[in-house]
Formats: C-alpha cells, sequence, structure tokens
C-alpha cells in the first residue's frame, strides 16, 4: 500500500534588507507632528533637510533644506523614495511654489572621496541650511544631527514621518536627479539616466568593461574594484592630484 508524501511545507520567502525598509516605509505616516511638537517649544521657522544619493556610484551628494508655510498644506507629502519620478516634480514646484523658504546644497564626487559620504552628506545639508533665507530657527533632519549651533532633532526615516523632511527630500531628488540627467550624453556608457548612478547590474557591468568615468566615486568599492583604469577629461589635467521608532526619535531629540 502506497503512503502518500507528505507535502513540504511553504518556505518563507525572505525580504531583502531594501525591500524590508520599503515596507516599512510604506506603513509609515508623513504628518506635521514633529512640527508642532517644536513650535511648541516656541520654535517658529523649522527647517526639514534632508540629502539624496548617499548610495550612488556616481556624481554629487544633494542636500535640501525647507520651511514649509504651516498656514499651507501640501498634499501628498512623503518619503521622495515613494513617489513616482512625474509625481515629484509636480510636488516639488508646488514646494517651491508655497514654501516660506528652499535651498539646495551639493558636494561633488572628489569632495566625498576625501572625507567620505557620511560627512559629505552632512556638509551638503549644513550648508543648504546656511542658505536659506530667511534663517531657521529649529531643524528637523533626517537621522542626522548637523555641526551648527541651531536647535535640531535627528528623526529615524524622518523622511517619511516628517512633512517637512519629506519636502526636502524632494527637491533633493529632483535636483539630483536633473543633474545625473545632464551628465548621461556625457558618459553614455554607464545608463546614468535611468540609474542615476546607482548600482544597476548594467551599471556593475558597464563598469567592468569600460572603467570609471572621472565623476565615479572612486572610494566606492565597486567603482575602485575593477579592473579598467579610470578615464581621465583633458581640464582634470591641470587639477591637482512606528513604537521601535518612536523610542528612538526620542532618544534623539536630545538638545545639541
Amino acid at each position: 500500500m502506497l503512503v502518500p508524501a507528505k507535502a513540504k511545507p511553504a518556505r518563507a520567502k525572505t525580504l531583502s534588507a531594501s525591500a524590508a525598509k520599503l515596507r516599512l516605509l510604506k506603513r509609515l505616516r508623513c504628518t506635521m507632528k514633529f512640527e508642532k511638537l517644536a513650535r511648541q517649544t516656541g520654535a517658529r521657522m523649522i527647517a526639514g533637510v534632508d540629502e539624496v544619493g548617499r548610495g550612488s556610484l556616481f556624481g554629487p551628494v544633494v542636500a535640501a533644506a525647507v520651511i514649509l508655510d504651516p498656514d499651507y498644506r501640501i498634499r501628498g507629502l512623503r518619503d521622495s523614495k515613494l513617489l513616482l519620478a512625474e509625481r515629484r516634480e509636480i510636488l516639488a514646484e508646488r514646494i517651491r511654489e508655497h514654501c516660506v523658504a528652499w535651498a539646495i546644497a551639493a558636494v561633488d564626487a572628489a569632495r566625498i572621496d576625501q572625507i567620505n559620504i557620511y560627512q559629505a552628506s552632512r556638509v551638503a545639508m549644513r550648508e543648504a541650511v546656511m542658505c536659506l533665507d530667511p534663517g531657521p530657527d529649529h531643524l528637523l533632519i533626517d537621522a542626522l544631527r548637523l555641526d551648527c549651533e541651531l536647535p535640531q532633532r535627528a528623526i529615524i526615516h524622518g523622511d517619511a514621518l516628517s512633512a517637512s523632511i519629506a519636502a526636502a527630500s524632494i527637491l533633493a531628488k529632483v535636483e539630483r536627479d536633473r543633474m545625473v540627467r545632464e551628465w548621461d550624453p556625457v558618459f553614455p556608457l554607464y545608463g546614468l539616466a535611468s540609474n542615476k548612478g546607482y548600482s544597476t547590474p548594467h551599471h556593475l557591468a558597464a563598469l567592468r568593461q569600460h572603467g570609471p568615468s572621472p565623476l565615479h566615486r572612486q572610494s566606492f568599492a565597486p567603482v575602485w574594484n575593477n579592473p579598467v583604469p579610470q578615464e581621465v577629461l583633458a581640464f582634470m589635467l591641470d587639477e591637482k592630484p512606528e513604537e521601535l521608532l518612536e523610542e528612538m526619535n526620542e532618544a534623539s531629540a536630545q538638545p545639541a
């Protein structure tokens, strides 16, 4: 007599770290909660600050700072990574039109290689803050703290929780995408218009086959760990060589 074999239990699908993070971000609500808390301390000019491009292999890291008008609600603000490009463009225009102040700053690949991407991100964010006019009296920052004397709060996943940080994220993303697209005709081998400098299979294959461009980040392993030397442009020859989140955010709310 044949005994039917037992069916093997279905194996749970393992999510990658990036997919798990994206799922978490989609569940978070982007509100004015942190802005209201800052106003309770007497702050009036509250700037959200964020950067884009930390994980890219090519080009600058770009930061934006935005002071939203508390009397004008811009619907649809959320982490720029969760928005389609067309929607980001529409929201960026509305942010620039209706906010109190906005500013953008960038740190190029050469500087990133000199001081590392973490410090370069902080430099870009601080420069964006310093360019705001009128200036802020309180900062809400996505995960980092800046070297300035302004009261500030670092918020884990801030671009998915704070409307001001989300607005900064959108402006920074739109600007950086524009900058990288302009370099695509100059370096057509890497597919920059589509991948924006990130580690797609096509981009990595192009690096292995052709080597990096002068605007790739030489301190990033996928760039320096390839067999083809870096291309040099002529002008360069003249240059010198949710509850858990609340607990984490509460911990980061200590005064600077």
